[in-house]
Parts: C-alpha cells; structure tokens; sequence
C-alpha cells in the first residue's frame, strides 16, 4: 500500500501563509472558550459568596447505580447548604429522564429530602437533556426569571453563559471537585462544548422538547410564602 505523507509548502511564502492559517484556526477555536470566560467574570462565587436568590437550579451529572454519582451529590449537597442557610428558597433540579430506567431528577429530590430540604421546596425537569435545554426551560418553561445556578467549576461558566442567554438573570456557584481522571475530562469536554454553547447562544435553537408551562415553581414559592 503506497500511503503519501502530506508535503509541507516548499516555498516560505507558502510556508508562512501554512502558520498563519494553522495560528487563525487556533484562535477561532479559542474564541468560544474566551467568551465564556469574559461574559461570566462576575457571576461567579462560592456558596458563602451567592446572593439571596428565590430559586436555585441544580443540573445533572450522572447516576451510579440510581443513585446520584459523586460529582452531582457535590452539586446537590451545595444546593442543600444554601436551602438551610435561608439563601435559597425552591431548587428546581434539571436532568435526564428519556427512558424508564434513568431518571435523574427523581434521584436529585430523593437526595435533597434525606438531606433536609422538603419535597415541596423542590421542583423536577424531566427533560434537562443538556444544558441548553435546562435553561431554555427554566426560563419558558418554569417562569425562572433570576437563579442561582449550581454545578462542577468546570462546567459552571458554560451554564451561566447559556442562562443568561436564555434570559435567566444568573449567578454561578462552582463546586470544587477533586482532581481525578473525571475531571481532567471534564475540563477537556468544556472546551470542546464551548463552540456548541456559542452557537446555541446566537442562534437559540428550541429544546429537544419544551412542551407546556408548568406552574411547579411559583406555586412552590407562594407555599413558601
């Protein structure tokens, strides 16, 4: 079998116009990355740093076994301090339930009950498929007008990004993880993910499903009241 290799320009014209355009392709693909950064610089913070917010959004991260994985019962025990703190008032837990089997967001409230917040301070989104579609939902869906929102730091500017995209009023708390395999992952996912958080931001494609407005969310919070 006769494999070419490619050849390199053989002028240093050709040479140079070959950089120039491997160093342009370096930036547009950095360019996603750098907005996320640059448009969530300031709404980010830890939970002793989240402003008093009526709702908290909690977004899924995977089962173990039915049970939430290590990465989202870091997630759901943050959501669980700001519920006992008094800073938040409703969590509304967004994931994955698209077949029987897998239902993430009856995970994420069984959690939060054993670990003190009450059944009816909680509202699920059965379609969270990713995080384009959480916020979309949460916003047209759920009536989420301004939201403390609650993930891995890694992910968390993607999610305030997208949010506020959607027209959530966000403010970020980034939840430390340890730094094992899944998080070197994660953190090489998100810079891949940046370019489709782009391109939902501008273009705002619909959820994979929307469906009616439900009122789980303001009548939790007039019960509250």
């Amino acid at each position: 079998m006769d494999i070419r290799r490619p050849r390199l320009p053989r002028t240093r014209a050709g040479r140079r116009r070959l950089v120039q355009a491997v160093m342009a392709g370096c930036v547009l693909a950095l360019l996603p990355a750098t907005w996320l950064y640059v448009s969530t610089a300031d709404r980010l913070g830890t939970t002793a740093d989240a402003p008093r917010t009526e709702v908290a959004v909690v977004f899924g991260a995977g089962l173990w076994d039915g049970e939430p994985s290590p990465y989202l019962a870091h997630r759901l025990d943050a959501a669980a301090k700001l519920y006992r703190e008094g800073r938040i008032e409703v969590v509304l837990v967004t994931g994955d339930n698209s077949r029987e089997d897998y239902d993430e967001p009856d995970a994420m409230r069984t959690y939060l009950t054993r670990h003190g917040v009450p059944g009816a301070r909680i509202v699920s989104d059965y379609a969270g498929f990713d995080t384009w579609d959480s916020c979309v939902r949460a916003k047209k869906i759920f009536g989420v007008d301004k939201a403390v929102l609650i993930s891995q730091d890694f992910h968390i500017r993607r999610a305030v990004a997208l949010c506020e995209a959607a027209g959530v009023d966000s403010y970020g708390v980034g939840v430390a993880a340890k730094h094992d395999v899944t998080w070197y992952y994660g953190g090489t996912r998100e810079i891949l993910a940046a370019g489709k958080a782009a391109l939902d931001a501008v273009f705002e494609p619909d959820p994979r499903f929307l469906g009616p407005k439900e009122p789980g969310v303001t009548r939790a919070l007039a019960d509250d009241r």
